[in-house]
């Protein structure tokens, strides 16, 4: 089953950031990419300017550039990147 781009998915992958201690902001930047990590502070950075697909996009890059610990997430989370890997494959 594929991930849907909807206001539910981005709600759902911003607690999981939250879980992972990182926090989500939407702010305008000239970002190369959309976005940017400040990984001392732990938090990520997406352009406001963007939709909700944008922003989702966004957030499963960075999720894929970090080190998560499933064992750390809640059962919620954990389906969340399992769904999102098998749409990877």
């Amino acid at each position: 089953m594929l991930m849907r781009y909807t206001q539910t998915t981005l709600k759902k992958l911003e607690e999981l950031f939250g879980e992972l201690d990182y926090t989500v902001r939407y702010e305008k930047g000239s970002f190369q990419s959309g976005y940017c990590l400040v990984e001392q502070r732990r938090i990520a950075v997406v352009s406001k300017f963007f939709d909700t697909e944008a922003r989702i996009n966004c957030l499963l890059d960075i999720l894929a550039k970090l080190d998560v610990e499933p064992d750390a997430l809640s059962e919620k989370s954990k389906e969340l990147i399992d769904k999102w890997q098998k749409a990877r494959e």
